[in-house]
């Protein structure tokens, strides 16, 4: 059985790990639905945006798992890696991290399941055997990871920072990342701007052009420009092709959740955000959980774009 203590869980039993990891996912959802108007659900929310901006390029329900387990974790990895790729060793005593992690096996063309499931299956797919079949994602198994802060042994090597952290930077590579991200953006010089107390804007070009585009205002700190570009390209990526006004503003709150992801992975200044999430209030578990794999693929998207540039 999964224990609770200091709110952070472990799995340690083999034969019900896979059930209680997937249970504690659904009660952390759960909880969210019937807290949303509550403002330590808020804040819920967003340890678990601090952990999705450190894990970025991690599903939403394995940093969910690892904000459970171990929500000060920075990096992890397994067993064998720190020892074979760090030279490093996870320090006695420690208990395991588990994540998911894909299954990739040869999987039938037609079901897509792997020959073993295949052949216990109603699948009549015979064109080719299945040692011809393409390697594909069968399913998701639980797999052990340890954070750094559990092991000890050589320092790590030099990385490059994947957070700028110098918003002079950033501006440009962001501009730069419109392209990729579909979005057509400039930044306004503050005597040309025309919108008011807005900061940015997302707007579609004309009726028969629906790219988006994004405009900021000028202004002497470039964090603020930066901080209103990510904000819109999650505007543009999340809800820009979306009518109804009532999941529009339930979006919004989708959008500030990516710009927080992103802007801390940028080393941003975060501190100013909050997350209203009434206008939730009567979505259901499935729902919410498609608007939280929603804010980690797109901060993922705005993330690897921002990255290559």
């Amino acid at each position: 059985m999964a224990t609770t203590s200091d709110s952070s869980v472990t799995f340690d039993q083999t034969d019900t790990r896979s059930d209680e990891m997937n249970s504690t996912i659904e009660q952390w959802i759960d909880e969210l639905v019937t807290g949303v108007d509550d403002a330590q659900t808020s804040a819920e929310l967003q340890e678990w945006l601090d952990v999705q901006s450190r894990f970025h390029d991690y599903s939403y329900r394995n940093t969910l798992l690892i904000k459970r387990q171990c929500p000060e974790a920075t990096r992890v990895a397994g067993y064998q890696t720190w020892q074979e790729e760090f030279d490093r060793h996870v320090t006695e005593g420690e208990s395991a991290i588990w994540i998911w992690a894909p299954i990739i096996t040869k999987q039938c063309p037609e079901c897509e399941n792997s020959p073993s499931y295949y052949e216990d299956s109603d699948c009549e797919y015979d064109e080719t055997p299945p040692e011809e079949w393409s390697k594909g994602l069968v399913g998701f198994k639980p797999a052990a990871v340890f954070d750094i802060s559990q092991t000890e042994g050589e320092p790590l090597p030099d990385l490059e920072t994947e957070a700028t952290g110098d918003a002079e930077d950033l501006v440009p590579v962001l501009t730069e990342a419109a392209d990729e991200l579909g979005v057509t953006v400039h930044i306004v010089d503050a005597d040309e701007w025309d919108h008011g107390d807005a900061k940015g804007v997302c707007k579609q070009r004309d009726i028969h052009d629906f790219t988006p585009i994004v405009e900021a205002k000028a202004r002497t700190n470039q964090a603020d420009p930066a901080v209103t570009l990510i904000h819109e390209y999650a505007h543009a990526l999340l809800h820009f092709d979306v009518d109804d006004e009532t999941e529009r503003s339930k979006r919004e709150v989708e959008a500030e959740a990516v710009a927080y992801i992103v802007g801390r992975y940028c080393g941003l200044d975060t501190s100013g955000s909050a997350f209203y999430l009434a206008a939730w209030q009567e979505d259901d578990p499935e729902v919410i959980q498609d608007r939280l794999g929603r804010i980690s693929s797109t901060a993922q998207e705005i993330i690897g774009t921002v990255a290559e540039g």
